[in-house]
C-alpha cells in the first residue's frame, strides 16, 4: 500500500460505516478534526474525491465505496497476517474451530476425539458463529478452521474438505396443505412463502414468495410455527426443535454439503492434522452421501 497507511485506512472505512464525523471519531476515539484532515490528506495523496459531504449529509462517491470495499478486506489481511504470524510462533498455540450452533451434522465429538489421538493434537476452542460470519472467522484469523455448509457460505479464499453430504428437509406448520405427504419436492413447494436468509445468496430453494428476513434457526423456526413462512434446510439442521412442526424429506432438492474449511493460505501442520483427523472421523461415521429421511 504505497499510497495508503494502514491508519489512514483504518479512519477512512470507519467514516465510511458510520457516514458521519463525529460518530467515526468517537468509534476511533480521535478528535474529529484530525479525523477530517487525515481524509483530506487521503484525498489529496489519491487524486480523487472519496466523500460528498455537506454541514448536514456525508455520502460516498464511486471511488470511496471502491475504497470501503477493498479497504474492508486489506484491513482483514493485515489483521490476519499479524494473527496468524504470532500464532506460527507460537508451539503452543491452540486450534480455534467456529461452527454454528448445531451445525455439526452430529460428527463434531468423533472428530475431536480422532484429531486427541493424534500425537501432535492440541488443545481445541470452540467458537460459535452465525448464519454467515464463520468464514470470515477464518479469513480475519480468528479461527483456523470452521465448519460451513456448501451452497450456503461463500468460500472465496478457501480451501475445504467435504465431511457430509445431506438432502434437504422441508419444515411446514400444522394444518399447512403438504403436511399429510410422507415425502416432497420442489415442485410442491413451488409458490409458498419462503425466508429471506440475511447474508445468504442462493439456498437451492424454489422460487417462491418473499417471506419474513431470518438470520438463525431459531428465527425461522418461529416463523414457521407462526404460519409466516415454510423453510427447506439441510436434513442435520432440521432437527425437531418444536414438536408441533411438521418435517418432510424434499426428494429432489439439490443436495447441502458440511465442509471443513481453511484458509487457502495457511500451510500449518496445526490445520493440516485437524483436516486428516476430521475426514478420518466422518468416514468412520458414514454419513457421506447420506438421504434425507422422514422426521
Amino acid at each position: 500500500m504505497a499510497d495508503l497507511e494502514t491508519r489512514e485506512l483504518e479512519y477512512f472505512v470507519a467514516l465510511a460505516e458510520e457516514l458521519h464525523f463525529g460518530h467515526a471519531a468517537a468509534r476511533l476515539t480521535i478528535a474529529q478534526p484530525a479525523l477530517s484532515k487525515t481524509v483530506q490528506r487521503l484525498e489529496s495523496r489519491l487524486g480523487v474525491k472519496l466523500l460528498e459531504r455537506s454541514s448536514r449529509h456525508v455520502a460516498l462517491t464511486p471511488a470511496g465505496e471502491a475504497l470501503l470495499h477493498h479497504g474492508r478486506h486489506a484491513l482483514n489481511a493485515v489483521g490476519a497476517a499479524a494473527e496468524k504470524a504470532r500464532r506460527a510462533g507460537d508451539r503452543q498455540a491452540q486450534l480455534r474451530l467456529v461452527i454454528k450452533p448445531g451445525g455439526d451434522a452430529d460428527l463434531l465429538s468423533g472428530i475431536l476425539a480422532a484429531y486427541a489421538q493424534r500425537p501432535d493434537a492440541r488443545q481445541v476452542d470452540i467458537l460459535f458463529g452465525g448464519a454467515t460470519d464463520r468464514a470470515d472467522h477464518i479469513l480475519d484469523g480468528r479461527a483456523d478452521v470452521g465448519l460451513l455448509y456448501l451452497p450456503f457460505d461463500d468460500m472465496t479464499g478457501l480451501d475445504h474438505e467435504t465431511l457430509a453430504v445431506e438432502g434437504r428437509v422441508a419444515i411446514l406448520p400444522p394444518g399447512h396443505r403438504l403436511a399429510s405427504r410422507t415425502a416432497l419436492s420442489l415442485a410442491d413447494l413451488a409458490g409458498e412463502t419462503l425466508p429471506r436468509w440475511r447474508g445468504v445468496g442462493w439456498t437451492g430453494a424454489p422460487k417462491g414468495v418473499e417471506g419474513p428476513e431470518v438470520s438463525d434457526i431459531t428465527e425461522v423456526m418461529q416463523m414457521i410455527r407462526l404460519g409466516r413462512t415454510v423453510a427447506m434446510l439441510p436434513r442435520s439442521l432440521a432437527r425437531p426443535r418444536f414438536p408441533d412442526l411438521v418435517y418432510r424429506p424434499v426428494t429432489d432438492a439439490p443436495t447441502s454439503r458440511l465442509v471443513l474449511a481453511w484458509s487457502q493460505t495457511d500451510r500449518r501442520t496445526l490445520v493440516a492434522s485437524f483436516v486428516a483427523a476430521a475426514v478420518e472421523a466422518a468416514g468412520a461415521a458414514g454419513v457421506a452421501g447420506a438421504a434425507p429421511t422422514a422426521t
